[in-house]
């Protein structure tokens, strides 16, 4: 047997967690200097990862040591202060600390029966999460992986309640037969949002697109006329540009036509956390659902998502379900997500909620949005083009013609300093940057424009 017996067990596992801290510690120590995309050779050694499955128990010091040697050095620094790729923050050191000991504690937060201090813990996060982004203190609060099930929650409260006022209960009866209903949203919905029209079968095609700006901004007299039932979808963020839909426009239009306001804002809804960014989200409370992320501009560990319902009772009944084994409390993690069974996600943003405070936080997204304009300002006096208003912390650059900015894009990733990535705005080809970070500072900033350039230089056709 691996274990023999209750002395040896627990000194086992003593020495075990002990050698995982410190190789965590050494890892993210050396998060700073290292290269940001991995190396060729150890991606090689993944190999050694993927043997013939043993037939006798491992030492899981063993297990811990090939983990580390192997996998270790073939990670992306994500957690770095020069990743600026796919809106991906770090994670916080009091989060990682608060993440390993809620994994320790091993909780499922269901049912709070399960888990009183962990279902507490979510509770006050949430209400602190709706102070702190200004929206109605009486909304529910969900736990999710991420913005794309946050999506899906939050879709599902929608298509109850817009199916509900139109006298077809969608929980019991299916959609077969059900009134039809209009998705309205802008040409740059973010594609999760399809994903969960998709599984909720509200369908991709069956979205009304809105013509956008030049920022991607939906442009509120291109609304079509709306019919109950009907969900409009707003982009608090737009993945690119960072520009923000008219949200408040939108409620408006909304309101006079009965219909469901869903908020994307999974970095760009936390600009509300800060005065000089919180002009962006005018109008923000007046939505009905919104969807965000904790593990991208709260720094919290992966996986951490939120999806907020004005209407406790919408969510409730797109996620009920019961058995005569279910202990019910006034307010269960079940009751606001499409999970059962879940670890304990709000520890993590409670403890970068306490630790950080109101401050803290409209400091992380000011420092960001002040290093994406330090970017844009340094990257366009060496001659590159700014392809965006720079209202946030995305940042949109050409080097000149699709192909060389393509190949000045691999090189900057290949070189290892820091990390963007490509993406296509309105017919062309660019670098996209995405500042969200807690521990990037000017010197990351400078450091990779410097090597960007230093890249851009030597990229020829």
């Amino acid at each position: 047997m691996i274990f023999i017996d209750s002395e040896q067990k627990l000194w086992g596992m003593d020495q075990l967690l002990r050698d995982a801290a410190r190789r965590s510690l050494e890892y993210l120590r050396k998060a700073s200097d290292r290269p940001v995309c991995p190396p060729e050779a150890a991606l090689r050694r993944l190999d050694e990862l993927d043997p013939k499955l043993p037939d006798d128990p491992t030492p899981a010091a063993e297990t811990l040591r090939l983990i580390d040697d192997f996998a270790s050095p073939a990670t992306v620094t994500t957690t770095g202060p020069r990743y600026f790729g796919f809106v991906v923050g770090g994670a916080l050191p009091v989060s990682v600390a608060a993440h390993w000991l809620a994994t320790a504690w091993d909780q499922n937060v269901g049912m709070a029966v399960m888990s009183p201090s962990a279902s507490r813990l979510e509770q006050v996060a949430g209400a602190w999460l709706l102070d702190l982004l200004g929206l109605p203190p009486t909304s529910a609060c969900g736990f999710v992986t991420g913005t794309t099930t946050a999506h899906i929650t939050a879709l599902a409260a929608a298509r109850h309640a817009v199916l509900a006022r139109a006298g077809w209960d969608v929980e019991r009866r299916g959609l077969n037969g059900a009134p039809p209903v209009q998705i309205v949203g802008s040409r740059e919905i973010h594609s999760s949002l399809y994903r969960a029209l998709a599984v909720l079968g509200l369908g991709r095609d069956g979205v009304t697109h809105v013509d956008v700006d030049s920022q991607g901004r939906l442009r509120p007299d291109r609304l079509p006329p709306l019919r109950a039932p009907a969900i409009v979808v707003a982009q608090a963020g737009n993945v690119n540009t960072g520009a923000f839909d008219p949200i408040d426009e939108l409620c408006a239009a909304a309101a006079e036509a009965g219909a469901w306001v869903h908020v994307d804002g999974a970095f760009g809804l936390w600009a509300a956390a800060a005065p000089s960014t919180r002009r962006l989200v005018a109008g923000l409370a007046g939505a009905d659902s919104w969807a965000t992320d904790g593990h991208k501009w709260l720094n919290v560990p992966y996986d951490s998502g939120v999806a907020i319902v004005r209407d406790p009772a919408a969510v409730r009944a797109a996620m009920a379900m019961s058995a005569s084994y279910l202990v019910r409390g006034q307010q269960d993690g079940m009751e606001f997500t499409p999970e059962l069974s879940r670890r304990a996600r709000g520890v993590d943003v409670w403890a970068a909620l306490r630790t950080l405070g109101r401050s803290g936080v409209a400091d992380l997204i000011e420092r960001s949005c002040a290093f994406a304009r330090r970017f844009a300002e340094q990257l366009s006096a060496a001659g590159a083009e700014i392809l965006n208003d720079v209202v946030l912390n995305q940042v949109l650059v050409s080097f000149g013609s699709d192909e060389r900015t393509r190949r000045t894009v691999e090189g900057i990733q290949k070189e290892g300093t820091c990390w963007c990535g490509t993406t296509e705005w309105q017919g062309r080809v660019a670098m996209r940057i995405s500042v969200s970070g807690w521990n990037t500072t000017a010197d990351d900033v400078n450091r990779s424009v410097a090597a960007m350039l230093r890249v851009w230089s030597k990229t020829v056709l």
